[in-house]
Protein backbone atom coordinates (compact mmCIF):
# COMPACT_ATOMS: atom_id res chain seq x y z
CA UNK A 1 0.00 0.00 0.00
CA UNK A 2 1.55 3.31 -0.80
CA UNK A 3 0.91 6.22 0.93
CA UNK A 4 -1.94 7.55 -1.44
CA UNK A 5 -4.03 4.66 -0.92
CA UNK A 6 -3.11 4.81 2.90
CA UNK A 7 -4.58 7.78 3.13
CA UNK A 8 -7.90 6.54 1.26
CA UNK A 9 -8.24 3.70 3.31
CA UNK A 10 -9.49 5.99 6.17
CA UNK A 11 -8.23 3.25 8.71
CA UNK A 12 -11.52 1.58 8.60
CA UNK A 13 -9.77 -1.47 8.74
CA UNK A 14 -6.39 -3.34 9.27
CA UNK A 15 -4.09 -2.26 6.19
CA UNK A 16 -4.27 -4.03 3.06
CA UNK A 17 -0.99 -6.09 1.74
CA UNK A 18 0.71 -3.58 -1.15
CA UNK A 19 -0.59 -4.07 -4.24
CA UNK A 20 1.29 -4.53 -7.82
CA UNK A 21 0.38 -1.18 -8.81
CA UNK A 22 1.83 0.38 -5.66
CA UNK A 23 4.98 -1.36 -5.85
CA UNK A 24 5.70 -0.84 -9.53
CA UNK A 25 5.29 3.04 -8.71
CA UNK A 26 8.26 3.16 -6.05
CA UNK A 27 11.08 1.50 -8.72
CA UNK A 28 12.73 4.12 -7.69
CA UNK A 29 16.13 5.04 -9.34
CA UNK A 30 18.15 7.29 -6.95
CA UNK A 31 21.17 5.89 -4.86
CA UNK A 32 23.46 7.17 -2.11
CA UNK A 33 25.15 9.94 -4.35
CA UNK A 34 24.85 13.04 -1.86
CA UNK A 35 21.72 14.74 -1.87
CA UNK A 36 22.43 18.32 -3.69
CA UNK A 37 18.84 19.43 -3.91
CA UNK A 38 17.14 22.41 -2.11
CA UNK A 39 18.08 21.76 1.82
CA UNK A 40 14.87 24.09 3.24
CA UNK A 41 12.31 23.92 6.25
CA UNK A 42 10.78 20.71 4.95
CA UNK A 43 13.52 18.67 4.47
CA UNK A 44 14.98 19.32 7.34
CA UNK A 45 11.61 18.53 8.94
CA UNK A 46 11.63 15.37 7.04
CA UNK A 47 15.28 14.35 8.31
CA UNK A 48 14.29 15.12 11.68
CA UNK A 49 11.13 13.40 11.99
CA UNK A 50 13.05 9.88 10.74
CA UNK A 51 15.91 10.49 13.21
CA UNK A 52 14.09 12.10 16.14
CA UNK A 53 10.84 11.37 18.48
CA UNK A 54 8.98 13.78 16.17
CA UNK A 55 10.63 17.60 15.96
CA UNK A 56 10.12 20.92 18.26
CA UNK A 57 10.20 24.51 16.61
CA UNK A 58 12.89 25.18 18.69
CA UNK A 59 15.41 22.52 16.59
CA UNK A 60 13.96 23.51 13.71
CA UNK A 61 14.61 27.72 14.12
CA UNK A 62 18.24 26.01 15.45
CA UNK A 63 18.81 24.14 12.72
CA UNK A 64 17.58 25.70 9.96
CA UNK A 65 20.98 28.12 9.41
CA UNK A 66 23.20 24.77 8.84
CA UNK A 67 23.73 22.74 5.98
CA UNK A 68 22.33 19.36 5.38
CA UNK A 69 26.16 17.35 5.70
CA UNK A 70 25.93 19.92 9.04
CA UNK A 71 23.10 18.76 10.27
CA UNK A 72 23.39 14.71 9.44
CA UNK A 73 27.12 15.21 10.90
CA UNK A 74 25.26 16.69 14.26
CA UNK A 75 23.01 14.45 14.31
CA UNK A 76 24.82 11.31 14.77
CA UNK A 77 27.55 12.82 17.10
CA UNK A 78 27.02 10.42 20.01
CA UNK A 79 26.36 11.90 22.98
CA UNK A 80 29.15 12.76 25.80
CA UNK A 81 27.84 10.79 28.37
CA UNK A 82 25.47 8.56 29.36
CA UNK A 83 21.94 9.24 30.95
CA UNK A 84 21.77 9.10 35.05
CA UNK A 85 20.35 5.72 36.07
CA UNK A 86 16.80 4.98 37.08
CA UNK A 87 15.54 5.67 40.30
CA UNK A 88 13.42 4.41 43.10
CA UNK A 89 10.28 6.81 42.90
CA UNK A 90 7.74 4.01 44.12
CA UNK A 91 7.99 4.62 47.53
CA UNK A 92 4.83 5.20 48.04
CA UNK A 93 3.81 2.36 46.73
CA UNK A 94 5.65 0.04 47.61
CA UNK A 95 8.78 0.55 50.37
CA UNK A 96 12.48 -1.08 49.32
CA UNK A 97 14.48 -2.09 52.20
CA UNK A 98 17.84 -1.23 50.14
CA UNK A 99 17.09 1.69 48.12
CA UNK A 100 16.16 4.96 49.46
CA UNK A 101 13.58 7.37 47.43
CA UNK A 102 16.07 9.51 44.66
CA UNK A 103 18.31 6.92 44.95
CA UNK A 104 19.01 4.34 41.91
CA UNK A 105 18.30 0.33 42.75
CA UNK A 106 20.33 -0.81 39.23
CA UNK A 107 22.82 -1.93 42.08
CA UNK A 108 20.73 -2.81 44.96
CA UNK A 109 20.15 -6.83 46.11
CA UNK A 110 17.00 -8.39 44.40
CA UNK A 111 14.45 -8.70 47.00
CA UNK A 112 11.32 -10.07 45.19
CA UNK A 113 9.03 -10.34 42.53
CA UNK A 114 6.67 -7.14 43.76
CA UNK A 115 9.82 -5.22 44.21
CA UNK A 116 11.26 -6.38 40.45
CA UNK A 117 7.73 -5.03 39.31
CA UNK A 118 8.27 -1.22 40.80
CA UNK A 119 11.56 -1.02 39.45
CA UNK A 120 10.45 -2.78 36.34
CA UNK A 121 7.94 -0.15 35.70
CA UNK A 122 10.49 2.63 37.30
CA UNK A 123 12.41 1.30 34.36
CA UNK A 124 10.33 1.83 31.38
CA UNK A 125 9.23 4.80 32.90
CA UNK A 126 12.70 6.10 32.97
CA UNK A 127 13.55 4.73 29.56
CA UNK A 128 10.01 7.16 27.90
CA UNK A 129 11.95 9.91 30.11
CA UNK A 130 15.18 10.02 27.64
CA UNK A 131 12.98 9.58 24.50
CA UNK A 132 10.89 12.76 26.09
CA UNK A 133 14.23 14.53 26.79
CA UNK A 134 16.21 13.53 23.89
CA UNK A 135 18.27 16.17 22.04
CA UNK A 136 18.96 16.79 18.29
CA UNK A 137 20.59 13.97 18.22
CA UNK A 138 19.48 10.24 16.63
CA UNK A 139 20.89 8.29 19.63
CA UNK A 140 17.13 7.79 21.27
CA UNK A 141 16.17 5.90 17.71
CA UNK A 142 18.93 4.14 17.85
CA UNK A 143 18.69 2.63 20.91
CA UNK A 144 15.04 1.69 19.99
CA UNK A 145 16.20 0.51 16.77
CA UNK A 146 18.83 -1.78 18.85
CA UNK A 147 16.33 -3.09 21.14
CA UNK A 148 13.82 -4.02 18.31
CA UNK A 149 17.22 -5.93 16.65
CA UNK A 150 18.96 -7.84 20.08
CA UNK A 151 15.18 -7.82 21.21
CA UNK A 152 14.90 -8.91 25.04
CA UNK A 153 11.84 -8.88 26.89
CA UNK A 154 11.96 -7.57 31.07
CA UNK A 155 9.19 -10.34 31.05
CA UNK A 156 10.62 -13.34 30.95
CA UNK A 157 14.69 -11.47 32.33
CA UNK A 158 12.23 -10.90 35.62
CA UNK A 159 15.26 -8.55 36.96
CA UNK A 160 14.91 -4.59 36.17
CA UNK A 161 18.74 -4.60 37.59
CA UNK A 162 19.69 -6.40 34.18
CA UNK A 163 16.68 -4.64 31.58
CA UNK A 164 18.62 -1.56 32.31
CA UNK A 165 22.16 -2.74 31.96
CA UNK A 166 20.97 -4.33 28.57
CA UNK A 167 19.45 -1.22 27.38
CA UNK A 168 22.92 0.58 28.83
CA UNK A 169 24.78 -1.21 26.68
CA UNK A 170 22.68 -0.66 23.76
CA UNK A 171 23.17 2.96 24.48
CA UNK A 172 26.96 3.06 24.73
CA UNK A 173 27.18 0.97 21.33
CA UNK A 174 24.17 3.17 19.67
CA UNK A 175 26.39 4.88 17.62
CA UNK A 176 29.63 2.48 17.58
CA UNK A 177 30.77 -0.94 15.90
CA UNK A 178 28.39 -3.17 15.13
CA UNK A 179 30.75 -6.39 15.82
CA UNK A 180 31.84 -5.05 19.54
CA UNK A 181 28.10 -4.40 20.18
CA UNK A 182 27.38 -7.83 19.18
CA UNK A 183 30.25 -9.75 21.17
CA UNK A 184 28.72 -7.64 24.05
CA UNK A 185 25.47 -8.47 23.88
CA UNK A 186 26.24 -12.35 23.59
CA UNK A 187 27.80 -12.15 27.20
CA UNK A 188 24.99 -9.51 28.39
CA UNK A 189 23.49 -11.32 31.43
CA UNK A 190 19.91 -10.32 30.35
CA UNK A 191 20.39 -12.02 26.91
CA UNK A 192 22.15 -15.35 28.65
CA UNK A 193 18.43 -15.49 30.22
CA UNK A 194 16.33 -14.67 27.61
CA UNK A 195 17.70 -17.15 25.38
CA UNK A 196 19.00 -19.81 27.72
CA UNK A 197 22.83 -19.07 27.27
CA UNK A 198 23.71 -19.71 30.95
CA UNK A 199 22.27 -23.07 30.40
CA UNK A 200 24.26 -23.63 27.49
CA UNK A 201 27.00 -26.29 28.60
CA UNK A 202 29.20 -29.41 27.09
CA UNK A 203 26.50 -32.05 28.47
CA UNK A 204 23.70 -29.94 27.11
CA UNK A 205 23.89 -27.74 24.20
CA UNK A 206 21.44 -25.64 23.96
CA UNK A 207 21.14 -23.52 20.55
CA UNK A 208 18.43 -21.07 21.28
CA UNK A 209 21.54 -18.00 21.10
CA UNK A 210 23.57 -19.44 18.00
CA UNK A 211 20.60 -19.86 15.98
CA UNK A 212 19.40 -16.21 16.65
CA UNK A 213 22.99 -15.36 16.41
CA UNK A 214 22.57 -16.43 12.75
CA UNK A 215 19.12 -15.94 11.63
CA UNK A 216 18.30 -12.74 13.33
CA UNK A 217 21.34 -10.24 14.49
CA UNK A 218 23.69 -10.74 12.04
CA UNK A 219 23.34 -12.77 8.33
CA UNK A 220 19.57 -12.44 8.26
CA UNK A 221 17.25 -15.53 6.48
CA UNK A 222 17.89 -13.61 3.19
CA UNK A 223 18.63 -16.33 -0.06
CA UNK A 224 22.51 -15.65 1.03
CA UNK A 225 22.29 -16.44 4.07
CA UNK A 226 23.34 -20.48 3.68
CA UNK A 227 24.25 -21.22 7.05
CA UNK A 228 22.83 -24.92 7.57
CA UNK A 229 21.65 -26.72 10.84
CA UNK A 230 24.78 -27.96 11.29
CA UNK A 231 27.07 -24.32 12.10
CA UNK A 232 24.14 -24.04 14.59
CA UNK A 233 24.74 -26.61 16.24
CA UNK A 234 28.45 -25.80 16.36
CA UNK A 235 27.93 -22.23 17.14
CA UNK A 236 26.26 -23.47 19.86
CA UNK A 237 29.07 -25.53 21.36
CA UNK A 238 31.31 -22.52 21.19
CA UNK A 239 29.08 -20.73 23.25
CA UNK A 240 29.23 -23.11 25.95
CA UNK A 241 29.60 -22.26 29.44
CA UNK A 242 29.06 -18.62 30.07
CA UNK A 243 26.63 -18.45 33.48
CA UNK A 244 25.36 -16.23 35.49
CA UNK A 245 26.56 -14.84 39.33
CA UNK A 246 23.28 -14.89 41.22
CA UNK A 247 24.79 -13.50 44.37
CA UNK A 248 26.17 -10.25 42.39
CA UNK A 249 24.53 -6.88 42.37
CA UNK A 250 23.88 -7.04 39.90
CA UNK A 251 23.78 -10.46 38.63
CA UNK A 252 27.35 -10.63 36.73
CA UNK A 253 28.21 -13.20 34.00
CA UNK A 254 31.24 -15.58 34.00
CA UNK A 255 32.62 -17.68 32.08
CA UNK A 256 33.21 -21.57 33.52
CA UNK A 257 35.23 -23.46 31.27
CA UNK A 258 34.66 -27.51 33.33
CA UNK A 259 30.80 -26.43 31.06
CA UNK A 260 32.68 -25.71 28.00
CA UNK A 261 33.17 -27.62 24.78
CA UNK A 262 36.85 -28.00 24.82
CA UNK A 263 36.88 -30.19 20.97
CA UNK A 264 37.24 -28.53 17.67
CA UNK A 265 34.13 -26.98 16.08
CA UNK A 266 33.93 -27.66 12.51
CA UNK A 267 31.60 -25.03 10.03
CA UNK A 268 30.17 -25.83 6.70
CA UNK A 269 31.35 -24.49 3.05
CA UNK A 270 29.51 -21.75 3.79
CA UNK A 271 32.00 -20.42 5.84
CA UNK A 272 34.74 -21.38 3.80
CA UNK A 273 34.92 -24.85 6.46
CA UNK A 274 35.97 -23.18 9.16
CA UNK A 275 37.40 -25.24 11.87
CA UNK A 276 37.16 -23.12 15.36
CA UNK A 277 40.08 -25.13 17.71
CA UNK A 278 38.94 -25.65 21.17
CA UNK A 279 40.53 -24.48 23.76
CA UNK A 280 40.52 -25.04 27.76
CA UNK A 281 41.84 -22.16 29.45
CA UNK A 282 40.14 -19.70 31.69
CA UNK A 283 39.96 -16.99 28.21
CA UNK A 284 38.50 -19.83 26.06
CA UNK A 285 35.11 -18.17 26.23
CA UNK A 286 36.08 -15.26 24.73
CA UNK A 287 38.75 -16.92 22.56
CA UNK A 288 36.25 -18.94 20.82
CA UNK A 289 33.44 -16.36 20.52
CA UNK A 290 36.03 -13.38 19.33
CA UNK A 291 36.86 -16.85 16.37
CA UNK A 292 32.98 -16.90 16.02
CA UNK A 293 32.21 -13.48 15.08
CA UNK A 294 35.23 -13.00 12.93
CA UNK A 295 34.16 -15.93 10.84
CA UNK A 296 30.67 -14.83 10.74
CA UNK A 297 31.64 -11.09 9.94
CA UNK A 298 33.63 -12.40 7.24
CA UNK A 299 30.68 -13.00 5.37
CA UNK A 300 29.41 -10.28 3.52
CA UNK A 301 25.96 -11.30 3.77
CA UNK A 302 26.49 -9.07 7.51
CA UNK A 303 26.50 -5.82 5.79
CA UNK A 304 23.78 -5.99 3.64
CA UNK A 305 21.60 -7.80 6.51
CA UNK A 306 22.18 -4.90 8.70
CA UNK A 307 21.82 -2.41 6.00
CA UNK A 308 18.41 -3.47 5.02
CA UNK A 309 17.08 -3.13 8.99
CA UNK A 310 18.42 0.38 9.07
CA UNK A 311 16.83 0.99 5.90
CA UNK A 312 13.40 -0.47 6.87
CA UNK A 313 13.48 1.31 10.05
CA UNK A 314 14.73 4.91 8.63
CA UNK A 315 13.36 5.37 5.12
CA UNK A 316 10.59 2.57 3.81
CA UNK A 317 10.10 -0.78 4.06
CA UNK A 318 10.02 -2.31 0.53
CA UNK A 319 13.53 -3.40 -0.31
CA UNK A 320 13.13 -3.35 -4.78
CA UNK A 321 16.08 -4.45 -6.88
CA UNK A 322 16.78 -1.25 -7.74
CA UNK A 323 17.11 -0.25 -3.90
CA UNK A 324 19.07 -3.42 -3.36
CA UNK A 325 21.36 -1.99 -6.33
CA UNK A 326 21.52 1.09 -5.82
CA UNK A 327 21.41 1.97 -2.01
CA UNK A 328 21.95 -1.73 -0.23
CA UNK A 329 24.84 -2.84 -2.06
CA UNK A 330 26.97 0.42 -1.21
CA UNK A 331 26.42 1.07 1.61
CA UNK A 332 26.90 -2.81 2.86
CA UNK A 333 30.17 -1.69 1.15
CA UNK A 334 31.07 1.56 3.64
CA UNK A 335 30.00 -0.47 6.34
CA UNK A 336 32.41 -3.36 5.56
CA UNK A 337 35.22 -1.05 4.89
CA UNK A 338 34.74 1.19 7.60
CA UNK A 339 35.32 -2.23 10.21
CA UNK A 340 31.12 -2.15 10.54
CA UNK A 341 30.91 1.01 12.24
CA UNK A 342 27.69 2.43 12.23
CA UNK A 343 28.05 6.07 12.01
CA UNK A 344 29.48 6.13 8.48
CA UNK A 345 26.67 3.87 7.06
CA UNK A 346 23.86 6.31 8.84
CA UNK A 347 26.11 9.21 7.20
CA UNK A 348 25.63 8.06 4.04
CA UNK A 349 22.26 7.42 3.98
CA UNK A 350 21.10 9.97 5.61
CA UNK A 351 22.86 12.76 3.22
CA UNK A 352 21.56 10.74 0.51
CA UNK A 353 19.29 11.55 -2.75
CA UNK A 354 17.55 8.71 -2.05
CA UNK A 355 16.59 9.97 1.10
CA UNK A 356 15.10 12.47 -0.02
CA UNK A 357 13.64 11.30 -3.06
CA UNK A 358 9.62 12.62 -2.88
CA UNK A 359 9.01 8.59 -2.81
CA UNK A 360 10.53 8.64 0.36
CA UNK A 361 9.13 11.08 1.76
CA UNK A 362 5.96 10.76 4.08
CA UNK A 363 5.20 7.17 3.17
CA UNK A 364 6.10 6.12 7.03
CA UNK A 365 4.16 5.36 9.26
CA UNK A 366 4.81 6.77 12.67
CA UNK A 367 5.42 3.75 15.61
CA UNK A 368 3.58 3.94 19.01
CA UNK A 369 6.84 5.98 20.13
CA UNK A 370 7.24 8.03 17.41
CA UNK A 371 3.13 9.41 17.82
CA UNK A 372 2.95 9.74 21.17
CA UNK A 373 6.48 11.24 22.44
CA UNK A 374 6.69 12.87 19.05
CA UNK A 375 3.23 14.41 19.87
CA UNK A 376 4.81 15.51 23.46
CA UNK A 377 7.82 17.09 22.16
CA UNK A 378 6.11 18.85 19.35
CA UNK A 379 3.64 20.47 21.66
CA UNK A 380 6.51 21.10 24.63
CA UNK A 381 4.46 19.10 26.68
CA UNK A 382 5.63 20.12 30.58
CA UNK A 383 6.03 17.05 32.30
CA UNK A 384 7.25 17.22 36.19
CA UNK A 385 10.50 18.01 37.03
CA UNK A 386 12.93 15.47 39.50
CA UNK A 387 11.65 17.73 42.87
CA UNK A 388 8.93 15.42 42.44
CA UNK A 389 9.99 11.88 41.43
CA UNK A 390 6.58 10.16 42.29
CA UNK A 391 4.44 12.46 39.52
CA UNK A 392 7.23 12.81 36.84
CA UNK A 393 7.67 8.83 36.72
CA UNK A 394 4.09 8.33 37.09
CA UNK A 395 3.68 10.86 34.49
CA UNK A 396 6.59 8.91 32.19
CA UNK A 397 4.65 5.79 33.16
CA UNK A 398 1.22 7.45 31.83
CA UNK A 399 2.70 7.46 27.98
CA UNK A 400 4.18 4.03 28.52
CA UNK A 401 0.80 2.81 29.18
CA UNK A 402 -0.15 4.12 25.87
CA UNK A 403 2.17 3.13 23.84
CA UNK A 404 1.43 -0.96 25.36
CA UNK A 405 -2.31 0.35 24.35
CA UNK A 406 -1.29 0.79 20.71
CA UNK A 407 0.67 -1.73 20.12
CA UNK A 408 4.45 -0.65 21.66
CA UNK A 409 5.29 -2.06 25.35
CA UNK A 410 8.29 -0.68 25.46
CA UNK A 411 10.86 -3.35 26.77
CA UNK A 412 8.74 -6.15 26.20
CA UNK A 413 8.53 -6.76 22.90
CA UNK A 414 6.19 -9.66 21.60
CA UNK A 415 9.03 -12.32 20.48
CA UNK A 416 13.40 -12.43 19.88
CA UNK A 417 12.38 -10.83 16.70
CA UNK A 418 10.72 -7.79 17.86
CA UNK A 419 7.47 -5.85 17.14
CA UNK A 420 6.37 -7.33 14.08
CA UNK A 421 6.10 -3.70 12.45
CA UNK A 422 9.79 -4.02 11.93
CA UNK A 423 9.89 -7.20 9.82
CA UNK A 424 6.37 -8.40 9.08
CA UNK A 425 5.97 -9.16 5.44
CA UNK A 426 4.12 -7.53 3.22
CA UNK A 427 2.35 -4.70 5.69
CA UNK A 428 5.55 -4.02 7.99
CA UNK A 429 4.31 -0.93 9.61
CA UNK A 430 1.45 -0.49 8.32
CA UNK A 431 0.55 -3.24 10.98
CA UNK A 432 0.95 -0.31 13.50
CA UNK A 433 -2.92 1.64 12.35
CA UNK A 434 -6.21 -0.78 12.38
CA UNK A 435 -9.81 0.15 13.30
CA UNK A 436 -9.00 -0.11 17.26
CA UNK A 437 -5.03 1.40 17.49
CA UNK A 438 -5.69 4.77 15.13
CA UNK A 439 -9.26 6.26 17.30
CA UNK A 440 -7.13 5.63 20.53
CA UNK A 441 -4.43 7.69 18.75
CA UNK A 442 -7.04 10.39 17.91
CA UNK A 443 -8.32 9.90 21.19
CA UNK A 444 -4.88 10.45 23.09
CA UNK A 445 -4.17 13.78 20.89
CA UNK A 446 -7.97 14.98 21.27
CA UNK A 447 -7.45 14.59 25.14
CA UNK A 448 -3.91 16.26 25.43
CA UNK A 449 -5.00 19.46 24.07
CA UNK A 450 -8.11 19.80 25.32
CA UNK A 451 -9.29 18.75 28.95
CA UNK A 452 -5.27 17.77 29.52
CA UNK A 453 -4.32 14.52 31.70
CA UNK A 454 -4.52 14.66 35.49
CA UNK A 455 -2.55 13.45 38.54
CA UNK A 456 -3.54 14.62 41.89
CA UNK A 457 -3.04 18.97 41.03
CA UNK A 458 -0.66 18.27 38.00
CA UNK A 459 -2.08 18.56 34.43
CA UNK A 460 -0.47 17.62 31.53
CA UNK A 461 -1.40 19.33 28.39
CA UNK A 462 -0.98 20.89 25.25
CA UNK A 463 -1.11 24.68 24.89
CA UNK A 464 -2.89 25.56 21.51
CA UNK A 465 -2.48 28.93 22.02
CA UNK A 466 1.41 28.36 22.67
CA UNK A 467 1.17 26.36 19.32
CA UNK A 468 0.17 29.11 17.08
CA UNK A 469 1.88 31.62 18.93
CA UNK A 470 5.30 30.30 17.78
CA UNK A 471 4.28 31.31 14.51
CA UNK A 472 5.64 34.10 12.54
CA UNK A 473 1.90 35.85 12.15
CA UNK A 474 -0.80 33.78 13.37
CA UNK A 475 -3.00 37.21 13.84
CA UNK A 476 -3.34 36.23 9.82
CA UNK A 477 -6.01 32.95 9.13
CA UNK A 478 -4.09 31.56 6.01
CA UNK A 479 -0.64 32.12 7.93
CA UNK A 480 -1.56 30.48 10.55
CA UNK A 481 -3.37 27.37 8.62
CA UNK A 482 -0.02 27.26 6.52
CA UNK A 483 2.57 27.11 9.19
CA UNK A 484 0.71 24.50 10.86
CA UNK A 485 0.20 22.26 8.62
CA UNK A 486 3.87 22.73 7.81
CA UNK A 487 5.06 21.98 11.35
CA UNK A 488 2.81 19.13 12.13
CA UNK A 489 1.64 16.96 8.42
CA UNK A 490 4.35 15.44 6.34
CA UNK A 491 2.45 15.80 3.52
CA UNK A 492 0.59 19.30 2.26
CA UNK A 493 -2.92 19.60 1.99
CA UNK A 494 -5.55 19.48 -0.23
CA UNK A 495 -8.15 22.42 -0.59
CA UNK A 496 -10.85 20.60 0.30
CA UNK A 497 -9.28 20.07 3.35
CA UNK A 498 -7.73 23.80 3.67
CA UNK A 499 -11.35 24.82 3.15
CA UNK A 500 -12.39 22.99 6.07
CA UNK A 501 -9.73 24.17 8.11
CA UNK A 502 -10.13 28.01 7.56
CA UNK A 503 -13.91 27.41 8.26
CA UNK A 504 -12.61 26.65 11.97
CA UNK A 505 -11.31 29.77 12.28
CA UNK A 506 -13.74 31.66 10.16
CA UNK A 507 -17.35 29.67 10.59
CA UNK A 508 -19.55 30.59 7.60
CA UNK A 509 -17.31 32.45 5.54
CA UNK A 510 -16.66 35.76 7.58
CA UNK A 511 -14.37 38.22 6.79
CA UNK A 512 -10.60 37.45 7.66
CA UNK A 513 -9.96 40.24 9.70
CA UNK A 514 -12.64 38.54 11.94
CA UNK A 515 -9.93 36.33 13.17
CA UNK A 516 -7.02 38.95 13.37
CA UNK A 517 -9.64 40.92 15.73
CA UNK A 518 -10.00 37.84 17.99
CA UNK A 519 -6.51 36.86 18.26
CA UNK A 520 -5.47 40.45 18.94
CA UNK A 521 -8.32 41.07 21.31
CA UNK A 522 -6.72 38.28 23.57
CA UNK A 523 -3.02 38.84 22.82
CA UNK A 524 -3.99 42.58 24.29
CA UNK A 525 -5.85 41.67 26.94
CA UNK A 526 -4.78 37.99 28.35
CA UNK A 527 -6.68 37.80 31.04
CA UNK A 528 -9.70 38.50 29.69
CA UNK A 529 -11.89 35.62 30.17
CA UNK A 530 -14.59 36.00 26.77
CA UNK A 531 -11.51 36.67 24.64
CA UNK A 532 -9.46 33.48 25.95
CA UNK A 533 -12.45 31.32 25.47
CA UNK A 534 -12.71 32.17 22.13
CA UNK A 535 -9.50 31.81 20.77
CA UNK A 536 -8.96 28.51 22.79
CA UNK A 537 -12.17 27.03 21.34
CA UNK A 538 -11.61 27.52 18.08
CA UNK A 539 -7.96 26.52 18.54
CA UNK A 540 -8.53 23.51 20.04
CA UNK A 541 -10.93 22.43 17.13
CA UNK A 542 -8.28 23.76 14.58
CA UNK A 543 -5.47 21.83 15.73
CA UNK A 544 -8.08 18.72 16.86
CA UNK A 545 -8.85 18.62 12.99
CA UNK A 546 -5.73 18.96 12.21
CA UNK A 547 -4.24 15.58 14.08
CA UNK A 548 -7.22 14.02 13.29
CA UNK A 549 -6.49 13.99 9.88
CA UNK A 550 -4.69 10.54 8.36
CA UNK A 551 -1.75 12.90 6.68
CA UNK A 552 -1.04 13.20 11.03
CA UNK A 553 -0.14 9.90 11.27
CA UNK A 554 2.55 9.41 8.53
CA UNK A 555 6.37 11.10 9.30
Amino acid sequence: MDRKEFLKSGFSKTAAAPTQTARSRRMLSTGLAEYKGSFGRAELQHLLRRALFGVKKTELDTLSSLTLSQVVDFLITPPVSAPAPPVNNYNASYADPNVSLGSTWVNAPYTDGTLNFHRTMSFKSWWIGQMLDQQPNISEKMVLFWHNHFATETNAVQDARLSYLSNALLRTHALGNFKTLTREVTKDTGMLIYLNGYLNSKAAPDENYARELQELFTLGKGPDSKYTEDDVKAAARVLTGWRINRAGNPPPAYFDVTRHDTTNKQFSSFFGNKVITGRNTSTAGDDELNDLLDMIFGQTEVAKYICRRLYKFFVYYELTPEVETNVIAPLADIFRNNNYNIRPVLSALLKSEHFFDPLNRACYIKSPMDHLVGFSREWNLVYPGASNLDLQYSMWNTLRGYGQILGQDLGDPPNVAGWPAYYQTPQFYELWINSDSYPKRNQFQDLLITVGYKIRTTTLIGDVYAMANQFSNPSKADNLIDDSVAFLLALPIGTNTRTMLKSILLPGGIPDFNWTDEWNNFKNNPTNTTYKTIIYAKLMSFYKAIMNLAEYQLA
